[in-house]
């Protein structure tokens, strides 16, 4: 079992693979101009992301964000000048922040001259970033692979990481790690503490032949495998990077001795203290005693 360890990126998290294709792709297209102000709707990591390179390039970047993003993701952010626009009421239809959140990009679009709105959710270029870095770095190292462990939200990862692996007709078993309460795969409805695993829509990357299986994790089991890899591995990394260790934990049984597995571990888990790490939030908000672990 190899766990490629995205925390390692400039801004700490996989997310800065699209966040560089989408914004060099549109700078090249002559989409965004020095002029333009970037708007993304984001949990945290892709804001991250798009933050640090806007600073960079001396862009404007506006942020819409809802309560479910950490202080620390938002701390960066500014840090970085990014701007929170936060949502505070989700949408009254579904229940569900992320169409709430899409809706006020819409508003920001028509409101603020020269935005450009990169739409992770349905951006190529997204996904590309993944086939053309991330799988291809797993491909360079450990060749033709036998399970690919992959959490999934924008779907970006894991359709550029497909797009890759059925290019070259390696058999490769790929497991799609969702929350529980996400709707990409037609799951339950239903709520969920962390960002950045699962959504309240099927994002347009998605395709039903994305993945050969759909695992779906708890809320609790994030929690238990974040503090598990920190235990066993010495390895502090976010929430979504302790649902895949759930996943692969539940499929361990299955999985031959031989068998060549690679796991995307997304994030830092410095963004995590006052959640999955802090005893006493574990208990109020999720309900468990995390030392019973």
């Amino acid at each position: 079992m190899f766990g490629k360890m995205e925390w390692m990126n400039p801004a700490g998290s996989a997310k800065d693979r699209p966040a560089l294709f989408m914004l060099r792709e549109a700078l090249r297209r002559g989409e965004i101009t020095t002029d333009s102000v970037v708007i993304e709707s984001s949990s945290g990591n892709l804001a991250i992301s798009l933050a640090q390179l806007c600073c960079y390039l001396g862009l404007r970047f506006i942020c819409v964000v809802d309560p479910r993003t950490t202080e620390q993701h938002k701390q960066i952010i500014r840090a970085f000048h990014g701007e929170i626009d936060l949502v505070t009421e989700p949408d009254r239809e579904t229940g569900e922040f992320l169409p709430a959140r899409l809706r006020r990009v819409g508003e920001l679009l028509r409101q603020i001259p020269n935005s450009y709105w990169t739409n992770q959710y349905g951006n190529p270029d997204n996904y590309r970033a993944h086939a053309e870095t991330t799988m291809t770095e797993i491909g360079e190292q450990l060749g033709p692979i036998d399970y690919l462990f992959c959490g999934v939200s924008s779907c970006g990862t894991i359709r550029g990481c497909m797009e890759y692996i059925r290019s070259r007709q390696w058999s490769t078993r790929i497991i799609a790690v969702d929350a529980e309460g996400s709707i990409i795969f037609g799951g339950v409805k239903g709520p969920r503490k962390f960002p950045g695993l699962g959504s309240g829509i099927t994002p347009a990357l998605h395709r039903s032949d994305v993945a050969d299986l759909v695992m779906y994790v708890s809320d609790r089991e994030c929690v238990q495998g974040c503090r598990d890899l920190v235990r066993q591995e010495a390895i502090l990394a976010g929430a979504s990077s302790g649902g895949v260790i759930a996943a692969i934990r539940r499929l361990s049984g299955s999985i031959p001795e031989d068998a060549v597995c690679a796991a995307i571990l997304p994030d830092r888990g410095e963004r995590y203290l006052n959640t999955i790490y802090n005893d006493e939030w574990v208990r109020q908000e999720l309900g468990f005693d995390p030392s019973s672990f």
